[in-house]
């Protein structure tokens, strides 16, 4: 069955679930026309995305939320992007580098969205909000916890006009506890969920990680968390508060440094680029540069020894298996990285190329682009923004067998949408536009 039957299937069913609420009932039965429509008009082997006719009002910031309903509009799905008229989400500001007048920063993150510009402290634009929660499935918010219920938009309130909306809400620690009203920093989060405190060199200090996982974490939890609440609205006709955050979210990708605590009581350590209980499974210093070698069998370990001359290794009792190969770490690792230093890189890979023995250069972030996998599997994206000009973005990282990810939409510049969307999505006339213009409630880009 494709998913637009699916999809049909499940709003039938909720017409059934949702008949004591007139409100859900109402929003099925145009739900399921439209569908119908989609349905009616799509055949086997059409480019139809799989989150085409999903309606997303976005209300997020910096990383984590903009991050999870990019993904979503990389599925097809018609992201809604709500900014403050005049400055717009932080990260349009995080700069240099700038192209032309955009952050990069912000270009990477916000492809494949609308942007209206709408002054929440005012009622009116509150309103506005509410209006279009209605004419939404999904609404991503990333307030301080109570903020948003402070201006009328919190989950009971737009549950009330919206009662099948799928409202997920992002912050720092969680939506209650004691720590719930601080705010949530990816850095602050790192450290507090420990992820900090396990990365950095051995005898060193902790060290925050290249690039925001616990943000990018958060956003990938969002996502799915998203997709598993729309499949339950099939089953339920309702929609669901979702609470996503950072700690959380980093917590629960401590995975087995958790586990050992948990169950062994064994307080994690950095380790720099090796590992804990795998050696030799860590990075070397090369003649020209580094390398990762990850010998996580004594199979691969007994190639290891073979291809860098030092076949004696594998063959001494103390290196024979990886538990002892981790007690003996430090003379064995002083060994490996001497032979290692006596080539360049590129040779190493050549004489372990088929070898079965997992490895890699350590790239620099201009060697990444320049790797022929990378261009094939599509990760740069390139697109014209109507200020910026050419630009590129990493691309999706998962492909489908069933669809083509169509042309992007470039991120946009602030309110470039707003009189399209307010026109278009809420039928508003142009002298009701046109006054909410001249007060300030909303902001309407130039730009088309």
């Amino acid at each position: 069955m494709s998913h637009i039957a699916t999809l049909y299937k499940g709003c039938a069913f909720g017409l059934l679930k949702s008949s004591i609420n007139s409100n859900v009932l109402r929003k099925h039965q145009s739900r399921l026309v439209s569908l119908r429509k989609l349905f009616s008009s799509t055949q086997p082997g059409d480019n139809v995305q799989p989150l085409e006719g999903v309606k997303v009002l976005d209300l997020t910031r910096v990383l984590a939320g903009p991050f999870a309903t990019m993904l979503l509009g990389d599925l097809g799905a018609e992201i809604i992007k709500v900014e403050r008229p005049g400055t717009g989400d932080d990260t349009r500001a995080w700069g240099p580098p700038f192209v032309g007048s955009e952050s990069a920063y912000f270009l990477s993150v916000n492809r494949n969205k609308k942007s209206i510009a709408v002054n929440l402290k005012d009622p009116r634009g509150a309103k506005i909000i509410l209006e279009l929660a209605g004419k939404c499935d999904v609404l991503v918010e990333n307030y301080l916890p109570g903020k948003l219920q402070q201006m009328g938009l919190g989950y009971n309130e737009v549950n009330k006009a919206a009662p099948g909306l799928v409202y997920c809400s992002i912050s720092g620690y969680g939506q209650t506890g004691p720590m719930s009203q601080r705010p949530g920093y990816d850095s602050i989060a790192s450290a507090a969920s420990g992820m900090m405190h396990i990365t950095g060199p051995e005898d060193g200090d902790p060290v925050r990680p290249g690039v925001a996982m616990t943000d990018l974490a958060t956003g990938l939890y969002t996502h799915g968390a998203i997709m598993a609440a729309l499949l339950q609205r099939q089953r339920t006709g309702l929609g669901v508060h979702i609470d996503c955050n950072l700690l959380s979210s980093q917590v629960a990708c401590l995975t087995h440094i958790a586990a050992n605590y948990l169950n062994s009581g064994i307080e994690a350590k950095r380790w720099g680029t090796a590992h804990e209980s795998i050696v030799p499974y860590q990075g070397f210093k090369t003649k020209d540069g580094y390398l990762v070698l990850a010998a996580g069998n004594d199979t691969q370990f007994v190639k290891v020894c073979k291809v860098l001359g030092l076949k004696h290794l594998s063959e001494e009792p103390k290196y024979k298996s990886n538990t002892l190969r981790v007690q003996h770490r430090q003379g064995l690792l002083h060994i490996l990285s001497q032979r290692l230093l006596e080539q360049e890189t590129e040779e190493w890979l050549r004489r372990l190329e088929g070898t079965g023995v997992p490895c890699g250069a350590i790239n620099s972030i201009r060697q990444v682009f320049s790797e022929p996998q990378v261009a094939h599997n599509g990760l740069i994206l390139e697109m014209n923004h109507p200020t910026a000009g050419r630009i590129a973005v990493p691309g999706p990282a998962v492909r489908f067998s069933t669809f083509e990810s169509k042309e992007p939409i470039p991120p946009p510049v602030i309110g470039q949408h707003t009189v399209q969307v307010l026109r278009d999505s809420l039928s508003y006339s142009d002298g009701v536009i046109n006054q909410l213009l001249a007060s300030g409630t909303v902001a309407q880009n130039e730009v088309q």
